[in-house]
Formats: structure tokens, C-alpha cells, sequence
């Protein structure tokens, strides 16, 4: 079964903390990179981080140095940790993974979690 199951978002003061958490089914972890996403309102999602299977991470300019990537091979699951975080932060966060690293770019993928939705108040 294919699954993405998101969690770990709430509401949180300007400058606070939040970790992220996605667990995928084996048939979109293994063997995959995965990215992590995000959608604010009004506007499009957008890629935000990205891990390989062997851990090699890339993330957007907008949260380099403040976020990061991680994952757990075991758990099949994969993390943000968001420090730092500021108001135009607020979007539904998401994960997903594939075999390129083209298609998590392009978000042309065809199964989606129900997202988490995190919120930076100022």
C-alpha cells in the first residue's frame, strides 16, 4: 500500500522550533530520495528540502541554515527540523519520495498525505 502520513505541525511563536515527521509506506521510502514540500495559501507548493538514500541533503535558499533534513532508514520515515522559524513559514508541509530526484523536483508525483499544517504566529 502506498502511504505518506505527515505529522508533527502546530502553532508556533516566531523564532520557535517545530520537527516534522513523515512515514512512507517501504514502496515509496526505499531505495528513494524524498523530499519534503510545502503549500502556503494562495500559492503553489514548493520543494523546500531534499535527502538521498545515501543522506546526501540540498535544501531551497529560503530555509538553508535554519532547517534540515533527516531520515531514518528503519523507520522508513523522514524528518524536518525547523528552527528559526518566521511567519511566512506558514504552509501545509509535505513529503514524498522518488527514484529521481527530477520527478521530486518537477512534484509531478501521484500519491499525496493529507499534509501538516504548520503556523508561525509573530
Amino acid at each position: 500500500q502506498v502511504q505518506l502520513n505527515e505529522s508533527g505541525g502546530g502553532l508556533v511563536q516566531a523564532g520557535g522550533s517545530l520537527r516534522l515527521s513523515c512515514a512512507a509506506s517501504r514502496t515509496i521510502f526505499r531505495h528513494n530520495a524524498m523530499g519534503w514540500y510545502r503549500q502556503a495559501p494562495g500559492k503553489q507548493r514548493e520543494l523546500i528540502a531534499i535527502i538521498t538514500e545515501g543522506g546526501s541533503t540540498e535544501l531551497a535558499d529560503s530555509v538553508k541554515g535554519r532547517f534540515s533534513i533527516s531520515r531514518d532508514n528503519v523507520k522508513n520515515t523522514v524528518y524536518l527540523q525547523m528552527n528559526s522559524l518566521k511567519p511566512e513559514d506558514t504552509a501545509v508541509y509535505y513529503c514524498n519520495g522518488d527514484s529521481l530526484i527530477r520527478r521530486l523536483r518537477e512534484g509531478r508525483l501521484g500519491v499525496w498525505g493529507q499534509g501538516t499544517l504548520v503556523t508561525v504566529s509573530s
